[in-house]
């Protein structure tokens, strides 16, 4: 039979579980204590008592008849437990009571016995009748009430620890379950801060012993995860690498036919093969350029960057292909030529983001339009806009355009599929997000960049 020692759900809390199962635990030990005290002390005071009272009868039975019988108050019966001595002929008569305000009658029947009169509850002790000729006969009682709250008196000074280290052994298992967590807490940290470019076995230092096991094989899992990344972006850069040689003599090759063929239906089917050709040979470098960024992403290491710096660069290198579509391409700073947009990454994923935005911009633009690049802060957050006025994404393929090589139906563009899965990858290890949305003034599309 299996004892499910954690609740079931999708969730468990580690602390309630153990408060579930500790704090009856220990009401049930604390309880127990304070009626085994209880019991004990009751016993105990009793037979210490009775003991007081027989021998307080015995002595008082061998005075004399002019025994003297010292005047009691309700006080000291009720509040301090003292003994009330009555003093009986042998025929039951009362001669003396040290409390005259308690009326009883002589036992018949010698020993302890208890009694009540009105609410009260009393433990007398009755003399026995030594010889025929005794004149007299003593009874001693004491408060019952009394009795009984000295017993739980005593008792509870006994449990009075049981009960202070109840709490204090609850807020120390709080603690210390707090402990752990913590411990745990930060494992997970580090797992959620793992990606496919930073992959690292978690640290075992201050793990509990309980949990190092799952954390090992957590590690051995981790380190599989790691290999098989590196074994698929190897096979990628080997498979460029590979394909990359053969195309470009295939491109070389179809460069030195061109002049063989007069124009007419060969030509144009000749354009069309160098036209995949083209295509064929721009997928090989991105896949090149993917599984190199993917490879050394993690290892550049983030410095301070000119933002405004990058995307002159960027503009620069891309003025060419949008003089020959006829493209009017601009920046728009947030400040004067001074003012550094300055942000922390390395240099080659910023450039490699904004290349990707831009270049994407020139080329599904239409011959004569217009793509702006601005740069703005709001809130201290960074942001890059490249905005253009070609015909835009469909609402329902904006979130499909990062998947690697998927292509918006219908566009008759040249592309891999490759630029914004490249430039995503990019812009998160920079701590960055990019997003698309199409124009509200006009058509177009506004793909921006910001920091988280």
């Amino acid at each position: 039979m299996m004892i499910h020692v954690f609740p079931s759900g999708p969730l468990c809390s580690l602390r309630r579980a153990l408060l579930v199962w500790l704090l009856p635990v220990f009401v049930l030990v604390g309880g127990a204590s304070a009626g085994i005290a209880y019991w004990s002390y009751n016993q105990m005071v009793s037979t210490f008592m009775d003991n007081q009272m027989e021998m307080l009868a015995e002595s008082l039975l061998v005075h004399g008849p002019d025994i003297m019988v010292p005047a009691l108050t309700g006080d000291q019966v009720h509040e301090w437990g003292a003994y009330v001595v009555q003093v009986f002929d042998t025929n039951g008569q009362l001669l003396k009571s040290s409390w005259p305000e308690l009326k009883t009658t002589l036992q018949t029947d010698d020993g302890f016995h208890d009694l009540r009169t009105g609410d009260m509850r009393w433990h007398v002790y009755t003399t026995a009748v030594k010889d025929v000729g005794a004149a007299r006969r003593i009874q001693v009682l004491q408060s019952g009430e009394f009795r009984q709250h000295l017993a739980a008196g005593r008792a509870w000074t006994a449990i009075a620890p049981v009960i202070v280290l109840l709490p204090l052994a609850t807020l120390i298992l709080w603690c210390v379950v707090a402990v752990v967590s913590r411990a745990v807490g930060v494992i997970a940290r580090q797992a959620s801060a793992q990606d496919e470019h930073s992959i690292a076995e978690l640290s075992l230092d201050r793990v509990p012993k309980e949990i190092a096991p799952l954390v090992i094989s957590f590690n051995s899992l981790l380190t599989r995860l790691r290999d098989a990344f590196a074994t698929q972006r190897r096979f990628v850069q080997d498979a460029a690498h590979e394909l990359r040689t053969p195309i470009t003599a295939v491109s070389l090759q179809l460069e030195n036919l061109r002049g063989d063929f007069a124009p007419g239906a060969a030509a144009q089917r000749f354009d069309q093969l160098e036209a995949g050709v083209q295509r064929a040979q721009r997928l090989v470098d991105q896949l090149l350029r993917l599984s190199r960024q993917e490879a050394v992403g993690a290892e550049a290491a983030p410095r301070p960057v000119n933002v405004n710096d990058v995307l002159r660069e960027s503009i620069n290198a891309l003025i060419a292909l949008a003089d020959q579509r006829g493209i009017d391409l601009g920046l728009e700073t947030s400040g004067g030529p001074t003012d550094a947009a300055m942000l922390t990454c390395a240099s080659g994923d910023l450039r490699s983001v904004v290349d990707n935005m831009i270049e994407n911009a020139l080329r599904y633009s239409p011959e004569g339009a217009v793509v702006d690049v601005r740069v703005m802060s709001h809130q201290g957050k960074l942001a890059i806009e490249v905005a253009d006025t070609g015909a835009g994404i469909p609402e329902e393929l904006l979130g499909r355009v990062f998947d690697r090589f998927f292509r918006v139906p219908g566009t008759d563009v040249r592309g891999s599929g490759l630029g914004l899965a490249i430039a995503q990858s990019a812009a998160q290890r920079c701590g960055m997000r990019i997003t698309l949305r199409n124009r509200t003034d006009r058509s177009g599309l506004i793909a921006r960049v910001e920091t988280l």
